[in-house]
C-alpha cells in the first residue's frame, strides 16, 4: 500500500510517499481502508523530534492519528461493525502505525460509526480534536450553567470544539483569537472573543473559572497570565505537550489547580459527539484538504499557527 512516511525526524520535507506492508489484523482489532487521515499538532511534533518520537518502534514511521474510513476487517463475524460500515476514530500512534496511508489496523475501542452527514474529509478533521476538548471541557472542567471559562485558540482545531462544547453544557464562554477568527468565535458560542495580536486579555478578562490552556508558555507567557485571571481554587487545564513545563508548581503557588492533559482514543466518547454532530449542535470545520503527497504542505501549513478548524488529508475518493 501506499503510504506517507519518515525515514527520520526532521521539518515537513523528511516527510515522502512510500510503498509499505498493508498491516495485519490481530485479535480484537479492525483493518480499515482509509479514505481521509486529519493533521494534529502531535503528529508535526513527533515528525520533528518531540511529542512521541521516543516510542516509534523504528523508521520508517507512519504517523497520523485521526481517520475516516471503512471497515475491511471486523473482529469477529457477529461484530456490529462489519467490511463495508464507515467508521472513524484514532489510531494510537505510535503503538500502532499511523493513518497517513491507504489501511489501517486499529484497536476496537477506538473505533466509532462515522456521522452519515459528514463526509469523510470532513469526518477525519473530528477525533482527536474533539475527543481533546470533550476531555478538557467536559469531563475535567465539567462545565455547567453560570461557569466562567476562558479558551486560548479557540480557533484551532481543538478550540473550536471547546468553544462549542463549553457554550452547549451552559458555560459563558470567553475566547482568545487571531482578528480574522473573532467573528466566527462568537458564531460557534464565545459571549466574547478577544483578539489577542491587539489585546492583552488578562487586562481586559475579569475573573474565570477555568482556564482551557491550549497555547502554554510558547508565545507570551500565557499560561503564566492566565493565572492571573483565575479564582482562587480555579482550574486550568494546559494541553500542548511541553508548552509550560513549570505549570503545576506555578498554579500552585497562585493558589489555583492545574492539570496537563493528554487524548485517549474512546470509541464510545467519540460516539457520544457523534450524537451531537448528528443533531447539528456542533460542527467541525476543515481549513483546508491536501492529497496524500502534499502532507508536507500541511505539516507546514500547521506549523504556522494560523490553521482555522482542522487540516485533513485526502487518501481516497471514498
Amino acid at each position: 500500500m501506499t503510504a506517507a512516511v519518515i525515514e527520520e525526524t526532521g521539518p515537513p520535507s523528511v516527510l515522502r510517499t512510500a510503498t509499505v506492508p498493508v498491516p495485519r489484523r490481530s485479535g480484537s482489532e479492525f483493518i480499515v481502508r482509509v479514505v481521509a487521515a486529519g493533521v494534529n499538532p502531535i503528529d508535526a511534533k513527533t515528525r520533528a523530534g518531540g511529542g512521541v518520537s521516543a516510542a516509534l518502534p523504528g523508521f520508517p514511521a507512519v504517523l497520523g492519528n485521526d481517520f475516516s474510513g471503512v471497515v475491511v476487517r471486523s473482529p469477529y463475524e457477529a461484530h456490529p461493525l462489519q467490511p463495508g460500515t464507515e467508521v472513524y476514530g484514532v489510531v494510537p500512534v505510535p503503538r500502532y502505525s499511523g493513518a497517513y496511508a491507504e489501511y489501517i489496523a486499529v484497536p476496537s475501542l477506538s473505533v466509532a460509526r462515522k456521522p452519515p452527514t459528514l463526509s469523510h474529509v470532513e469526518a477525519a478533521g473530528v477525533p482527536v480534536a474533539a475527543l481533546a476538548a470533550w476531555g478538557m471541557v467536559v469531563e475535567l472542567a465539567k462545565a455547567h450553567d453560570g461557569q466562567r471559562m476562558l479558551i486560548h485558540a479557540g480557533g484551532g482545531g481543538v478550540g473550536h470544539f471547546a468553544v462549542q462544547f463549553a457554550k452547549y453544557f451552559g458555560a459563558h464562554v470567553t475566547a482568545t483569537g487571531s482578528t480574522r477568527n473573532l467573528e466566527w468565535l462568537r458564531e460557534l458560542g464565545a459571549s466574547v472573543a478577544i483578539d489577542y495580536t491587539t489585546t492583552r486579555f488578562d487586562e481586559v478578562v475579569g475573573e474565570v473559572d477555568v482556564v482551557i490552556d491550549l497555547v502554554g508558555n510558547v508565545h507570551d507567557d500565557t499560561g503564566s497570565r492566565s493565572l492571573r485571571v483565575l479564582r482562587r481554587g480555579g482550574l486550568i487545564v494546559n494541553a500542548p505537550t511541553g508548552s509550560w513545563p513549570t505549570v503545576l508548581d506555578e498554579a500552585e503557588a497562585a493558589g489555583v489547580r492545574a492539570t496537563t492533559y493528554t487524548v485517549a482514543p474512546d470509541g464510545d466518547t467519540l460516539s457520544t459527539i457523534t450524537r451531537l454532530l448528528e443533531s447539528g449542535d456542533v460542527k467541525v470545520f476543515v481549513d483546508d484538504v491536501f492529497d496524500l503527497d502534499r502532507v508536507s504542505e500541511a505539516h507546514t501549513l500547521l506549523e504556522d499557527g494560523h490553521t482555522r478548524g482542522k487540516l485533513v488529508v485526502k487518501i481516497a475518493d471514498s
